[in-house]
């Protein structure tokens, strides 16, 4: 039977993305099974972490409604360049990080983006089969929240994932959805990198009592219980939303800070449970 305009279209494009990844060592989604877990303010601090390590990484941000990225790197006011026809400039946020989002395309930030599923998946593929990274060590893809369009796209079109990262709190609200998430993944063939628990209890700033605000230890009760690798726990940090608010990703201020440190160890263990599963295939699906 012969194929029709769009699939072939949708081939050729298949095509570019799996020439893209070729020069992409290693892939994470970051996702979440429910909104206002600090998803995004993971994603953007992690790859921020990878890349203070010396590695070269780009973030990819997938969320079409409500793209963030931009803002909480402090790049809202650049754009995206295309100079021919499927090549697209990433922007750089400093030497070894560079950033991809529909807000970095000039639409008006105030105005909402009202698309089906289709449209979506079209940009996508787009920005995985257009986007000139170059050689990257680390490509972290920001999903919105849920198991719909956004992140089963991005895990169907991207060839040898290495895994998705999920990003929860403590309390059974959220556990309950980030469950969701890794059976989404194993449902799919993707491999579940880890579960990092964010606002994972908070230090007075009075009198250094800890307060466990949302419950604690729910992320790794859950990650035990699913056998998944658990990357570690952030503790709530009143400079989270002043620091991104500000562009400024909150690990490259204070090396002593207690959140900052925490996203030092995930990095560590991840890179280390990358190499582990080159080796041995450990992740568990």
């Amino acid at each position: 039977m012969q194929k029709t305009a769009q699939q072939l279209d949708l081939e050729i494009q298949q095509e570019r993305i799996n020439y893209r990844m070729k020069s992409i060592k290693k892939t994470f989604v970051v996702m979440s099974g429910k909104g206002g877990v600090g998803k995004t303010t993971v994603a953007v601090n992690l790859a921020y972490a990878l890349a203070l390590k010396g590695n070269q990484v780009g973030i990819l941000d997938v969320d079409i409604h409500g793209p963030n990225i931009a803002k909480m790197l402090g790049i809202e006011d650049k754009l995206v360049q295309q100079f021919r026809e499927h090549s697209i400039q990433p922007v750089m946020v400093r030497e070894n990080l560079k950033a991809v989002s529909i807000a970095l395309l000039g639409l008006d930030p105030s105005e909402p983006i009202i698309w089906r599923g289709p449209a979506k998946a079209g940009v996508i593929r787009q920005f995985l089969g257009d986007v000139e990274w170059g050689e990257l060590d680390y490509l972290i893809v920001d999903c919105p929240p849920g198991t719909g369009d956004e992140p089963l796209s991005v895990c169907q079109l991207i060839p040898d994932l290495t895994g998705v990262i999920i990003v929860t709190t403590p309390q059974e609200v959220a556990i309950l959805d980030a469950k969701k998430s890794i059976f989404f993944a194993r449902k799919i063939n993707v491999a579940v990198a880890g579960i990092i628990e964010n606002m994972s209890g908070f230090c007075c700033p009075h009198c250094c009592k800890e307060i466990n605000l949302f419950k604690k230890g729910g992320g790794q009760k859950l990650a035990l219980e699913q056998r998944v690798p658990f990357l570690g726990a952030i503790p709530v940090n009143i400079d989270f939303v002043t620091r991104g608010d500000m562009g400024t990703p909150f690990v490259s201020m204070d090396g002593n800070d207690p959140s900052a440190q925490a996203f030092s160890v995930i990095v560590t263990i991840l890179e280390a449970n990358v190499e582990s599963h080159c080796e041995k295939h450990s992740f568990k699906k």
